[in-house]
């Protein structure tokens, strides 16, 4: 089986690669190999400068070479559809730290983010990168151009320096200081209240940004998976708490459960999307799910293209092309 399919399968096999760079290609890579319904499998196409044909799109933008090959029609996109910008926005707070695997929570999570920032430069989109903890770290602005992907998988590569986590000032300076519109994602395990949380996305939102939070959760914290009683200690504020878990077990998964409800209930009501992103899961994932969020953006300005008087043209036929 191929190294990269296998890696990108396998979390553990993947957390053994030292550099971030090719654990992200073999995500990637990975992914890639994975695409068999693919209708550009074996030619050498980007992936982001075609789109299927809808009715009433201009028969003049289709590809009648790309038909010979595929059987299929497609669009090549205008300069507006492929130019696309993407942040990501990663908690390196201590909590992200935390790991009960062979890896923690962050380098999950960094690994996850220089993935998805592989994947959008390979797509000729622009990325950008903000880090924070209980302060901001790094801010990159949206970029495509030669050694700005090095610069992501620095910046991410940073170890753990701060012990809290403040999320409204990053999500706020982002709103701030991008104007364009594009996407956010959020990659962090959301270890905060909510309500600060809701007023920051409600403002994304407002701006016209697309949001989608990836949730990084270690499989014990989901079900409180301590075996003996004992001392533990906050990652964030140093203290050491006694906790017998049989007697907090129940306790801890009703608010666990609660904090997700609301979260999602929250981000449901604002248009944002929530996937959960279990560290014992394939990475991969993360790219169907950011993927989904793009065709369905690219499918509303397509909608909306149409209903402002575009779609007046009629659909392509087997008897069009023959003649």
């Amino acid at each position: 089986m191929n190294t990269a399919i296998t890696a990108a399968a396998d979390p553990s096999a993947l957390m053994r690669i030292k550099s971030l760079q090719l654990r992200a290609k073999a995500v990637v890579e990975g992914f890639y190999n994975g695409l068999h319904r693919s209708p550009f499998h074996g030619f050498s196409v980007e992936f982001n400068e075609y789109r299927p044909y809808t009715t009433g799109d201009d028969l003049r933008a289709l590809d009648w070479k790309l038909y010979a090959r595929t059987d299929r029609y497609y669009i090549k996109k205008f300069e507006d559809e492929t130019t696309r910008r993407c942040y990501l926005v990663v908690d390196q707070s201590r909590s992200m730290g935390f790991g009960s695997l062979e890896y923690t929570k962050l380098e999950y999570a960094q690994t996850l983010a220089a993935t998805l920032a592989h994947y959008l430069t390979l797509q000729r989109d622009s990325v950008g990168l903000l880090t924070f903890d209980e302060t901001i770290g790094d801010f990159l602005s949206a970029r495509n151009r030669p050694g700005h992907l090095r610069s992501i998988l620095v910046a991410l590569s940073r170890p753990v320096a701060g012990k809290g986590t403040d999320i409204d000032a990053p999500l706020r300076q982002l709103a701030a200081l991008v104007r364009r519109r594009g996407l956010m994602v959020l990659i962090s395990d959301l270890l905060t209240p909510v309500e600060t949380l809701q007023t920051n996305l409600a403002y994304l939102r407002s701006r016209g940004h697309e949001v989608v939070i990836l949730r990084v959760l270690d499989p014990s914290e989901q079900e409180l998976n301590l075996k003996a009683p004992g001392m533990i200690v906050d990652m964030e504020s140093g203290k050491e708490i006694y906790l017998d878990p049989d007697a907090a077990r129940a306790s801890y998964r009703e608010k666990f459960k609660r904090h997700q409800q609301q979260l999602k209930t929250i981000a449901s009501s604002l248009g944002v999307e929530v996937f959960d992103m279990p560290t014992d899961q394939p990475i991969e994932s993360a790219l169907f799910h950011v993927i989904s969020v793009q065709k369905r953006r690219a499918a509303g300005v397509n909608r909306a293209g149409m209903i402002a008087g575009t779609a007046a043209k009629s659909p392509v036929t087997r008897s069009a092309v023959s003649r």
